[in-house]
């Protein structure tokens, strides 16, 4: 039974990331609570927001230990993405570790502002088994003023001035820099996706 459980770490956009799942039929709990947590089948860090305010509430429940430990699938969305790396040069705030890197403020060139909102086609950098289940080209959609670097774990990327990891994985934790939750069809079937994966 899919169980799926959002971590709450004080940030905005929960609305409509419970709204995209009931789309799906299911009913997502917000929660600190550790039991929860581990019991899940799914668990999805969502977040708009702070680096430092962010993992402070993690810290003050624990959370920054538990999370990076977890064995199902893990899904974090845009800050909550940024949370799995190692650091943010968003108030120098240490973050989970679970990708290596620093998350960095975005340095467009000049005709391109910050934060970067808009539409962006992913740029596959390695197969994976969701660019199946995602109408190509694949478009998401971006609110966000930093951003983590490409590396061994990005599996797709986007450019504004620079470019940047959209989307990583390593083993059951998958991050997504855009809004599923506000990219349509595309976002709709990456959560179909990641509630197939157990």
């Amino acid at each position: 039974m899919t169980q799926v459980v959002l971590i709450d770490s004080g940030g905005y956009n929960i609305g409509s990331v419970k709204a995209a799942l009931r789309r799906l039929d299911v009913d997502a709990e917000l929660t600190t609570a550790h039991h929860r947590i581990v019991a899940a089948s799914h668990v999805i860090l969502p977040g708009v927001g702070a680096a430092g305010p962010a993992m402070n509430k993690l810290k003050s429940h624990g959370l920054d230990r538990l999370i990076p430990n977890l064995q199902q699938p893990v899904l974090g969305i845009c800050l909550g993405m940024q949370l799995m790396y190692a650091h943010s040069a968003e108030g120098d705030t240490e973050c989970l570790g679970i990708f290596d890197g620093e998350i960095k403020q975005l340095q467009p060139k000049s005709a391109e502002r910050v934060p970067h909102m808009g539409w962006n086609q992913l740029q596959w950098q390695q197969p994976h088994t969701l660019q199946q289940s995602l109408m190509e080209p694949a478009w998401m959609y971006f609110v966000h003023s930093f951003a983590a670097p490409v590396n061994g774990d990005t599996v797709a990327c986007v450019k504004h001035g620079e470019t940047f990891t959209a989307l990583a994985q390593r083993a059951n934790f998958l991050a997504a820099q855009f809004h599923p939750e506000r990219s349509a069809k595309a976002g709709q079937a990456l959560f179909e996706f990641f509630l197939k994966n157990n």
